[in-house]
């Protein structure tokens, strides 16, 4: 069988999408599933059952990745298909879901047509990827790939407060499977952009070079409390204006390098928080990226400088702690090309980028050979309730993924795989 044949259906991807995001629906659209939540545990079972229904060996791991795989015609390390399906708070459809019911759909071809791979296949689910909740993002894969020791990420703390390790056990998903024990041949993340430029170039298919720098920090800033009315601006000590300076500075910073660097001040909470009183307290996030890890520390430097700088100047104290700090990813240029050729192989338009967003790839390829494939947004949006990729592009990047993953894993003779009693 010609590997383009794989008869992959993007209506059957579509319908497991829409029941996936029925599981934390939210009012007039899109979905919460926050990592180790009551829905994030439905949304596992829904997984695991669409796992087993297609015949796989299902595993979960001590961090709860759920890994579920399809024998090949001899053992050995997997073709593997990844990413999540937690999300934001106010989320959509289809980051992270999309590359875990997209590999399902690739398994359910394969039983269609029959065909035996040579090597396994393996459709895995990480914990905790969005760090919507816990910290720091990618957290499962992390622990998968040995970045992270299974003990500290169990003790991690939510934002809630929750630990870890409680919230792992209330879901039903604490794991006895050996971390890593699920080797990876190979590592696919099919994923939509997250952003406008496919759309904006009318691009079919983005083929991902890598993962950008990513560096989170948390400020907490400490002033003084007094009324709003009666203190001199001269006198005060107020975390709120420090807060507010930093990120118009941080923004002003990124503008300044210009290129690729982009800063988020994604979060600020202030403590009194009261119209006619001077904050005492402000703690913010910074979040930091770029595709190149010296402009990602020479911006991290200027960054410092200027929250040494404001602290003094607003007399404010101020407090760091990182939250998380990732190198960039290059991803295997072999793999990467391979992309590319499928992609134009089957006609499609093709654009080589980095990914401006983290994703469990970049952990996977720490330990195997990993690219990914990403098709466009509609109007760039996600981590947006009204986060959509169109039925057509889906099918695309279904497509690509299909080929790549059977060519990866090899097409086993059918009748030597018959007489080991393989289906």
């Amino acid at each position: 069988m010609n590997p383009s044949s794989l008869p992959v259906s993007t209506d059957r991807l579509v319908a497991r999408l829409e029941a996936l995001g029925r599981v934390g629906a939210l009012e007039g659209g899109g979905v919460c599933r926050l990592a180790l939540t009551k829905a994030d545990g439905e949304g596992r079972d829904l997984v695991v059952g669409w796992m087993k229904e297609l015949g796989l060996d299902v595993v979960v791991d001590g961090i709860g990745n759920l890994f579920g795989t399809r024998a090949g015609s001899r053992p050995g390390p997997s073709v593997m298909i990844g990413s999540h399906i937690d999300t934001v708070a106010t989320g959509g459809l289809y980051d992270g879901n999309l590359g875990v019911l997209a590999g399902l759909e690739v398994i359910a071809a394969l039983n269609d047509a029959g065909i035996v791979t040579e090597h396994p296949v393996t459709v895995a689910a990480f914990t905790n990827e969005e760090g919507a909740r816990f910290q720091p993002d990618m957290l499962g894969s992390l622990v998968h790939v040995g970045g992270l020791p299974l003990e500290e990420a169990l003790a991690t703390k939510a934002v809630d407060g929750a630990v870890l390790a409680d919230e792992l056990a209330a879901i039903g998903y604490a794991g006895e499977a050996s971390i890593g024990g699920i080797e990876a041949a190979a590592y696919f993340e099919y994923h939509i952009e997250q952003g406008p430029v496919l759309e904006a170039e009318a691009i079919e298919i983005g083929v991902v070079e890598g993962v950008q720098g990513i560096s989170w920090t948390e400020l907490t800033l400490t002033g003084r409390s007094s009324h709003a009315g009666t203190t001199p601006m001269r006198l005060r000590r107020d975390a709120g204006l420090a807060a507010a300076r930093i990120a118009a500075e941080v923004a002003g910073l990124a503008r300044e390098i210009g290129g690729d660097v982009v800063a988020t001040v994604g979060s600020v909470k202030l403590t009194p928080n009261l119209v006619n009183v001077v904050a005492a307290r402000a703690v913010m996030t910074v979040d930091l990226r770029h595709p190149d890890e010296g402009i990602l520390r020479v911006v991290e430097a200027r960054f410092a400088e200027i929250v040494d700088r404001v602290a003094a100047e607003e007399k404010v104290e101020v407090a760091r702690r990182t939250l998380a700090r990732f190198e960039p990813v290059a991803f295997a240029p072999a793999l990467v090309d391979r992309v590319e050729a499928v992609a134009k192989r089957q006609g499609r338009s093709t654009r080589r980028m980095f990914s401006g967003a983290g994703h469990d790839a970049q952990m996977l390829a720490r330990v195997a050979p990993a690219a990914m494939i990403f098709v466009p947004s509609v109007g760039g949006l996600s981590h947006n309730v009204r986060e959509f990729t169109a039925h057509a592009d889906l099918g695309n990047g279904l497509s690509v993924l299909a080929e790549l993953v059977l060519e990866r894993a090899g097409h086993a003779n059918v009748d030597a795989a018959a007489s080991r009693g393989a289906v």
